[in-house]
């Protein structure tokens, strides 16, 4: 009895989304090639894997070990082109870099047009997210993130000190200036519901008008001249049409970091990156701060 590993890969992916579109998708692959592969295992091994239901393929006692095994084994294979990608010593090939998408178009362009400048053998793939990806899968070699901590399990190195504080359009900050007394539309973020702690009191009329779930909207929205916005300093001061409005006083906010798999963390490739994002954070790091 043999099994390819394609085809046991197939099944562990199956297992873990339970219908052949997601498996696909996981795989890279259309959804043909995933029912063909678990065909053939059932082939292999004599018998079925998979319950095919109206709601999704439901897992056998078998598919299951399979999947156990295939997890670990899939863990050995990433254990292994991590060591290797962290060998390398040739500038060339491909470096995969994941960061929020704000960050890369309103701080980070400078140093990607750099590197690739420098370094024209490397094709730097970028993942615009905020969803943190899995470093220890490669689903990216390094991650520039903001957070409080980069996590137990990384290699990280913290690249800026940042606070946030409160924006507006300039025909709202000229308003305010001129009563501060008039009320205040805020827009904020949907998971923090309520006014920003730390008003200043001398704007003492405030109330919560739009709730948005994505800072790119919100940003938008306050170019618009919605309201006022809090968010980080370099992006307000990035964005165009909108000024610092003294409402709230500039806040300690989540630093920058930039983090990857210890394994791949020495490869020469993460390091000509890192270099080069380095040199840049130390010299506009008072765009981060008040």
């Amino acid at each position: 009895m043999s099994i390819a590993w394609d085809d046991i890969r197939t099944v562990l992916m199956l297992v873990r989304h339970r219908s052949l579109a997601g498996a696909a998708d996981a795989l890279g692959v259309n959804y043909t090639t995933v029912a063909r592969r678990i065909r053939r295992a059932e082939e292999a091994l004599g018998h079925p894997l998979f319950e095919r239901l109206p709601d999704g393929y439901r897992p056998t006692a078998a598919a299951h070990l399979i999947a156990q095994h295939a997890d670990q084994m899939e863990d050995t294979e990433h254990s292994m082109m991590r060591q290797l990608q962290g060998i390398e010593t040739t500038l060339s090939g491909v470096l995969t870099l994941t960061a929020p998408q704000l960050l890369i178009a309103n701080f980070l362009a400078p140093v990607i047009e750099q590197f690739t400048n420098m370094h024209p053998n490397i094709e730097l793939r970028i993942l615009a997210t905020n969803t943190l990806l899995d470093l220890t899968r490669l689903e990216a070699d390094l991650a520039i993130r903001i957070s409080r901590t980069p996590g137990d399990t990384l290699k990280g190195l913290r690249l800026l000190r940042q606070e946030n504080a409160s924006f507006a359009s300039q025909e709202i900050a000229d308003r305010i200036a001129s009563d501060p007394t008039a009320m205040i539309d805020w827009i904020v973020y949907d998971a923090y519901p309520d006014l920003p702690k730390g008003i200043d009191a001398g704007f003492p009329n405030n109330r919560v008008r739009y709730r948005f779930d994505d800072m790119v909207a919100m940003l938008g929205a306050a170019q618009a001249g919605l309201g006022v916005v809090r968010m980080p300093m370099f992006l307000g001061r990035a964005a165009t049409g909108l000024a610092l409005v003294p409402v709230l006083s500039p806040q300690p906010y989540a630093d920058i970091w930039v983090v990857g798999h210890p394994d791949v963390w020495p490869s020469q490739k993460l390091r000509a990156f890192r270099s080069i994002l380095v040199k840049y954070c130390k010299t506009h790091k008072q765009d981060f701060v008040a």
